[in-house]
């Protein structure tokens, strides 16, 4: 295209571009992720939780590896959705900073080692996104350590001093409505995220 009376336009700072762009692609993911889980929860509402008995991971049964897939997207009620739902988003959307394959590495082996601990551990039928919470939230707080990143290792800081607390759920509980194994796997799987994806050494 040619420009009269003047010289062309420079594009914008790529650096300030692709941020941007992944702000707004992370906030658009997480918000239609959890508007889907919202319609899950009211359908399953409708249906008197009947999802939760047919699509909830049963332990260490055969068809039980088939609901590693489907639990994280059901709840037992929308109480307990709107307690994953604020820090899904936040968590979910401060990986994606870091770039699609990032963040879906750590959805990945989130979504998977929680299953999978609940599937071997697991107490009962179990459904809910806080694996997939605790995941993201545990990448956050090591990759600054083992990227040597100092605003990354600030973020974890202010990460952990603000939520912190949501790690004693990964100790065994005496509350039975508490999965600490989904929440445990999860972490697992988003500590293994931030090893995985680790800058390589020269």
């Amino acid at each position: 295209m040619a420009y009269l009376g003047g010289r062309t336009p420079e594009p914008p700072a790529p650096g300030k571009e692709s941020l941007a762009a992944r702000a707004k692609g992370g906030l658009l993911l997480m918000g239609g992720f959890v508007a889907l889980l919202a319609v899950i929860e009211l359908i399953n509402t409708l249906l008197l939780h009947g999802l939760n008995r047919t699509f909830g991971l049963r332990p260490r049964s055969a068809d039980g590896v088939l609901d590693i897939v489907t639990f994280p997207l059901l709840h037992a009620n929308f109480g307990h959705l709107f307690s994953n739902a604020l820090p899904l988003v936040i968590f979910g959307f401060l990986v994606f900073l870091s770039g699609l394959r990032v963040f879906l590495t750590t959805m990945a082996l989130s979504w998977l080692g929680s299953g999978l601990a609940v599937w071997l551990i697991g107490g009962g039928v179990t459904v809910g996104a806080s694996g997939l919470v605790f995941g993201l939230f545990a990448f956050l707080l090591v990759r600054g350590v083992l990227n040597r990143s100092w605003w990354q290792l600030l973020l974890s800081v202010v990460l952990f001093l603000a939520y912190g607390g949501i790690l004693f759920g990964v100790l065994p509980s005496v509350m039975g409505v508490v999965s600490w194994q989904a929440h445990l796997g999860g972490a697992i799987g988003g500590v293994l995220a931030a090893v995985l994806l680790r800058p390589k050494a020269d």
